[in-house]
């Protein structure tokens, strides 16, 4: 058995090579102590098929050496074992962490699995300027601001901001934009911005609006609006209508934003509410996020349950992994108990840095928020069970439309997008019994130099190539469901012969691949379907089959689309100046608001261009030579 130290390599314990099951796990009990660590189910191939903790390894272990009692989930699992590993650690703590690091990194069969990890959106009120600007961020917090979050998605976080614009009228441009602007934009004229770029407002007055805004977001609402009232008092007292007149609308807007956020709990200013309902072996987990009082979204997840475990482990490890890369809340409301709620409260503490409290409410307006949220996680899983019979039986007639000999479990459509060979980029998404699988989809920028502009053909080969070439790399033996089962093109006979000649060279040439093309006068309805080597065919007009190729198509071409235009865009928005040696943020900045433009930097003379502050002589020669080279 290992030592205490969780850096060190595991090292299986060894035991006679003809004991399984029951017998094997008795024979680890009499050589195990009482430690706290983790323990690890091996199959004959060496899969691990179950990850636990224990408080005491040795108690813990033993009680899979029980002849009977079991669930039928951890007989079957049981019955596989044919090897254990074990880590001992210092605490429980350190078990419960280190249990669910090696779930999400081997994902065993037997465990209780979340596979949508996503990041979850915030606000952030950056103040790295004198004029601080609200965004939407995702991801490290490395910029110097103020961070309010996280919300559900990113349409809660767009609600907010517009909610924030109509009231504070905060800044919500680039740095860049801010610079060179020379007159108020339209957000000024529809009362969305204060337009401090052009100093319709006072520093002073701007940051006292950021600081209400931080108030608002805060949950003060109440103290807003009374120092707002008594601000209109005062200004209508010195005559100031105009001032008056603007506050009385931040009021009444604040006012709107109020009616408008539904149900927000008076008694629960920071809490994760998290409730579990399961129906056919499936589960989805509800989770709403409260802050400063109010709700700030909810999303779903339907983790996978480990063939079979109980609400209460399920739920354990929802919370292991959900708060892995996340920082909890205070409080945390639960739908059902978990078994180590004290371990896992210490666990969560650690990582907060503040003390997270786990409850299991009984009454009250908290029972309330509970019951919400159970609620809301049985409709969810209802309509995705009925989704995913529906797409059950159209992916059986893919199958029966396109000879195959199983239900694909994972389809890929591929399609390219660019305007005359310009931001050429190639996409990918993916598809399976859970629907879109949009965590999977990929993108790809062109870089074929030897291309000619527009070439398609080539373009797909390219794609495919770095696709393949990848999966090959990662996953040669195909031990996970990486891999598709089909692969559907953008593309007639021309695109299936380039694609089948790339596949051919790298030797995949068991996976179905179907060409998707319109028919002759280029009618959605008529589309004709291309395999290799053999004749194209078509499906009834009416099959939901079709319908269902059409979805995929026109996603995987939405997918291409946007990705293009978002590198098409990207190029548009490159300034030049960020390509001279030497400019960086600072002396890019101060060029912008001198000149107005980069186009005025680059007209400007030597001397002109010293004028502007921070640029010496050496500095200016070097810009105006970078300009005239260009020409």
């Amino acid at each position: 058995m290992n030592s205490s130290d969780p850096d060190q390599p595991d090292v299986t314990d060894p035991a006679p090579r003809r004991l399984r099951g029951h017998a094997l796990i008795a024979d680890y009990v009499s050589r195990l102590d009482s430690s706290p660590g983790v323990y690890r189910m091996l199959n004959d191939r060496q899969e691990v098929l179950y990850v636990g903790k224990a408080r005491n390894l040795k108690a813990r272990v033993s009680s899979y050496a029980r002849l009977n009692g079991h669930s039928g989930r951890i007989d079957r699992m049981i019955r596989e074992t044919a090897y254990m590993m074990f880590l001992t650690t210092r605490t429980e703590t350190e078990a419960l962490l280190l249990e669910q690091n090696l779930i999400k990194q081997l994902k065993p069969r037997y465990n209780v699995l979340l596979r949508d990890d996503k990041s979850f959106p915030y606000i952030l009120i950056d103040k790295s300027t004198p004029f601080p600007e609200i965004r939407k961020h995702r991801g490290a917090r490395t910029v110097k601001g103020s961070y309010f979050g996280p919300f559900a998605s990113a349409a809660a976080v767009n609600r907010t901001l517009n909610h924030l614009e109509r009231v504070f009228q905060l800044r919500n441009c680039s740095d860049a934009m801010f610079a060179s602007r020379t007159r108020p934009c339209l957000q000024y004229q529809i009362k969305r911005c204060s337009a401090p770029c052009v100093g319709k407002i006072a520093e002073a007055d701007y940051q006292r609006t950021v600081a209400d805004a931080e108030r608002f977001l805060q949950g003060k609402t109440t103290s807003i609006q009374r120092d707002l009232a008594q601000e209109m008092s005062a200004a209508s007292e010195a005559m100031e209508y105009e001032r008056a007149a603007a506050l009385r609308d931040r009021i009444q807007a604040l006012t709107t934003v109020q009616q408008s956020q539904g149900i927000n709990p008076r008694g629960v200013a920071e809490a994760d509410v998290i409730a579990l309902h399961m129906d056919g072996g499936q589960a989805c987990v509800q989770v709403f996020f409260i802050r400063a009082h109010q709700s700030w979204g909810n999303h779903d997840f339907y983790p996978r349950t480990g063939s079979g475990a109980e609400e209460a482990e399920i739920l354990e490890a929802f919370l292991g992994q959900f708060y892995d890369r996340k920082e909890p809340p205070r409080l945390i409301l639960l739908s059902h108990a978990i078994e180590d709620a004290d371990l896992m409260q210490d666990a969560l503490t650690g990582k907060a840095g503040h003390r997270v409290d786990i409850t299991v409410p009984q009454r009250g307006e908290k029972a309330e928020l509970v019951e919400n949220a159970l609620r809301n996680a049985r409709e969810s899983l209802a309509r995705r069970m009925s989704e995913s019979a529906a797409t059950a039986r159209l992916l059986k007639g893919v199958a029966e439309a396109f000879g195959l000999a199983a239900p694909p479990g994972r389809i890929e459509v591929y399609d390219n997008s660019h305007i005359q060979g310009s931001n050429a980029v190639g996409g990918m998404i993916c598809a399976g019994p859970d629907g879109f699988l949009k965590s999977q989809y990929r993108k790809w920028n062109i870089r074929g130099d030897e291309l000619t502009p527009g070439d398609d053909f080539g373009m797909m080969k390219e794609v495919l190539t770095r696709r393949f070439a990848r999966l090959l790399k990662e996953d040669p033996e195909r031990k996970t469901d990486i891999w598709p089962d089909l692969l559907l093109i953008d593309g007639g006979a021309g695109q299936v012969s380039a694609v089948h000649e790339i596949m051919e060279k790298m030797g995949v040439t068991d996976i179905p691949m179907v060409g998707v093309a319109k028919g002759i006068d280029r009618d959605q309805g008529k589309e004709e379907f291309y395999r290799y080597g053999q004749r194209p065919f078509a499906l009834p007009r009416q099959d939901p089959v079709l319908y269902y190729i059409q979805r995929l198509r026109d996603e995987a071409h939405r997918w291409a689309i946007g990705a293009h235009r978002a590198k098409r865009a990207k190029a548009q928005m490159v300034n030049p100046l960020d390509e001279i040696p030497g400019i960086g943020a600072t002396r890019k900045r101060a060029l912008l608001q001198h000149f107005g433009s980069a186009k005025a930097v680059s007209r400007a003379g030597v001397t002109d261009l010293t004028e502007a502050p921070g640029i010496s002589q050496a500095m200016a020669e070097t810009i105006w030579n970078f300009f005239n080279d260009k020409m």
